[in-house]
C-alpha cells in the first residue's frame, strides 16, 4: 500500500479543482505533481494561461494559485505497480472536503479516464459535483499532441 505523499495545492481563492488519479513514481520522488518530464500537464496549463512553463516547485505552486487552480489527486492510497494506472488496486480516496470547504471551487476537472473512474466511484457522491473529464496529459495518451491537449484544456480558464 502506497500513501499519497503530496499535499493538495489550493487557497481560499481557488475556483477550479483539477484532480489526477495518483502520482507517478517520478512525482512521488520529486514530491510534487506531474514531475515526470514526459507528462505534458505543465506545458498544457501554461499554454492555456499564456504563461511561461514553471520549472521549480515554488514556481508551480505560485502558477496554480495565481490562476485560481486547486490541484490534487482522487486517490489517497492504493496498491500500484510502478506508475501504471491499470495496476491500481485497493483504493482509498482522498477527502476532497479539505479543499471544497476552504475555497471557492466552482468546477472540478479530472485529468484523464482513470481519474474520472475513481472520482465517480469514490468522490462524486460526497461532493455532489459532476467532474468534467479532460484528455490525459500523460505520455501514454499519444493520440493527443500538446496543441490538441491545450485546445481541449482551454475550458479550465473560467
Amino acid at each position: 500500500m502506497i500513501v499519497h505523499p503530496i499535499e493538495p495545492v489550493f487557497d481560499k481563492n481557488s475556483k477550479i479543482l483539477i484532480l489526477g488519479s495518483f502520482p507517478s513514481v517520478r512525482s512521488r520522488e520529486e514530491g510534487f505533481f506531474y514531475g515526470h518530464k514526459q507528462n505534458r500537464f505543465w506545458k498544457v496549463v501554461s499554454a492555456v494561461f499564456e504563461e511561461e512553463v514553471p520549472k521549480t516547485i515554488p514556481q508551480k505552486k505560485a502558477f496554480l494559485l495565481r490562476n485560481h487552480i486547486a490541484l490534487w489527486d482522487v486517490i489517497h492510497s492504493c496498491d500500484i505497480t510502478g506508475s501504471s494506472d491499470s495496476s491500481i488496486k485497493n483504493v482509498v480516496a482522498n477527502d476532497l472536503s479539505i479543499i471544497l470547504e476552504h475555497s471557492g471551487i466552482r468546477k472540478i476537472f479530472v485529468n484523464g479516464k482513470t481519474a474520472e473512474k475513481y472520482y465517480i466511484k469514490y468522490s462524486e457522491k460526497d461532493t455532489h459535483i459532476k467532474a468534467i473529464c479532460l484528455p490525459s496529459t500523460s505520455p501514454a495518451n499519444a493520440a493527443f499532441s500538446v496543441d490538441r491537449l491545450t485546445e481541449a484544456w482551454k475550458m479550465i480558464k473560467l
